[in-house]
């Protein structure tokens, strides 16, 4: 093959390849936190505080990452009004609403089977105790 000649899958994004930069976007949006997040925001603008109230479990360390990782790859927007104390708000950009509702879906799969997962789980530790 001519060095200047390349497959169709060299010329565009793929998953598959563990070089392509679509893995850090697969890694971004797969985290339990990203998730949450984008789907609190899917509904407008909420403040840090909010945020944190609402989800259970997160701590203020692990909401700024997500937040700043969120906002990095262009997916939550930051808006700081110059009060005192300063006022932050975040809002999904509109690359953050074409994932919201994929997002939403995992959601709501998640919860709607955890029952049957839970059960397959249980079997498959049962025939595997040792």
């Amino acid at each position: 093959m001519d060095t200047n000649e390349q497959t169709p899958l060299e010329n565009q994004a793929c998953a598959f390849n563990a070089l392509c930069p679509t893995r850090l976007v697969l890694n971004r949006i797969a985290d339990k936190w990203t998730v949450l997040v984008v789907i609190l925001l899917q509904d407008g603008t909420k403040r840090f505080s909010h945020l944190q109230r609402a989800i259970d479990g997160i701590s203020q360390k692990m909401l700024t990452q997500t937040l700043r990782n969120l906002e990095r790859d262009g997916l939550v927007g930051r808006t700081v009004y110059a009060t005192v104390p300063p006022k932050v708000e975040y809002a999904l950009t509109p690359l953050g609403h074409t994932l919201k509702d994929l997002l939403y879906a995992i959601k709501t799969w998640s919860e709607a089977n955890i029952g049957e997962v839970l059960n397959a789980q249980k079997t498959y530790d049962t025939l595997n105790e040792k």
